[in-house]
């Protein structure tokens, strides 16, 4: 009747890092380091202000497999627009290249 319960028990322990990791605030730190923070972690929650963190992975190999990565430009210290790294998300309609 519980034979479920262990598989559920491990799938959720397998979230846990992702739910503890924490938020960087990209307007405390410069651009350099922001980006080699991502490139050394392979992805980070980085926080903008307000409160909202997305997360930020090194490249495509860290999205789903129907996924495309892209480039995020985000505020730093020095940098109005740093590229920060990518952001994994379903491709919409002009994502496709239809030619």
């Amino acid at each position: 009747m519980r034979t479920g319960f262990p598989a559920l028990v491990i799938g959720l322990l397998g979230l846990l890092p992702a739910l503890a990791q924490p938020r960087v605030a990209t307007s405390r730190m410069p651009c350099a380091e922001v980006i080699s923070l991502v490139k050394r972690e392979g992805e980070v929650q980085l926080s903008t202000g307000g409160g909202a963190a997305e997360r930020i992975v090194r490249d495509r190999s860290a999205c789903d497999i129907l996924e495309i990565a892209e480039l995020r430009f985000l505020p730093t210290r020095d940098n109005p627009q740093c590229p920060v790294g990518y952001r994994c998300k379903e491709p919409d309609y002009e994502s496709w290249d239809w030619d």
